[in-house]
């Protein structure tokens, strides 16, 4: 598979991590292979991503013997590169095994963009932000919202202890973007000192070096529960019609 030539400016690439279970949802097959409208939630991600002009090729990351991506992958109509690789037991292992499936392809000032396999909603004006806004920052950053509701912490047993202020709060969303090289040993290094970090950003703070919030779209959520697919159908068809 032939890629651009990535000498000259950093090429962007995205990892989509789909090797979970989603137990959560209750399901009896992984929650990125519902079906969502005309497709699975999936299909939907990559295509945010792969039809997206300013990226450069696609890696998604499976569960080891999926029996569900080869019947998926086979229906899309992609204008990118679209590989793939074996993930692990936790995202850490997934994202890190997608940046290994780059090796040949990315130098290390390229851009990878880490998104949520179930995170079908993203729209291309928040990847165009994102891309923008960090083009030139020397580390990368991630999208979010800022926190709107009043926050509360509470105990094992759920009763609060406080209310916690939200001035500077931000939801984490995804896409997450780093330089290829720097992620890599970002997540290396947090891996070899036990710590098994739920997103990218955590990796790269504990590396010492802060990304920066870009904010985007409240719609770009997370399937969880089965009330978000119904939410996410709800989105995707406005935004149809937008």
């Amino acid at each position: 598979m032939t890629f651009p030539d990535s000498s000259t400016s950093p090429q962007h690439w995205a990892v989509i991590p789909a090797a979970g279970v989603g137990a959560r949802m209750g399901a009896e097959i992984p929650k990125q292979y519902l079906t969502l409208l005309d497709r699975t939630v999936l299909a939907h991600t990559v295509l945010r991503l792969s039809s997206h002009p300013r990226i450069t090729g696609v890696v998604v990351v499976v569960a080891a013997n999926d029996p569900h991506w080869a019947r998926v992958s086979a229906t899309l109509q992609h204008r990118r590169p679209i590989l793939t690789s074996i993930g692990g037991a936790e995202r850490c292992h997934s994202v890190l095994s997608g940046l290994h499936a780059l090796s040949d392809a990315a130098s290390p000032g390229d851009w990878v963009l880490v998104h949520d396999a179930a995170r079908p909603c993203l729209r291309h004006e928040d990847i165009d932000r994102l891309l923008d806004e960090l083009a030139d920052h020397p580390v990368g950053g991630l999208l979010g919202v800022p926190v709107s509701d009043t926050v509360k912490r509470a105990d094992a047993s759920g009763s609060v202890i406080e209310t916690v202020d939200r001035d500077g709060l931000w939801r984490a969303l995804t896409p997450q973007m780093f330089h290829w090289q720097s992620l890599l040993k970002a997540l290396q290094s947090a891996m070899a000192s036990g710590r098994l970090v739920t997103d990218e950003a955590a990796a790269m703070e504990a590396a010492g070096h802060p990304p920066r919030m870009v904010e985007g779209h409240g719609d770009n959520i997370k399937i969880t529960r089965p009330q978000d697919l119904m939410l996410a159908e709800l989105y995707l068809k406005q935004q149809e019609q937008a």
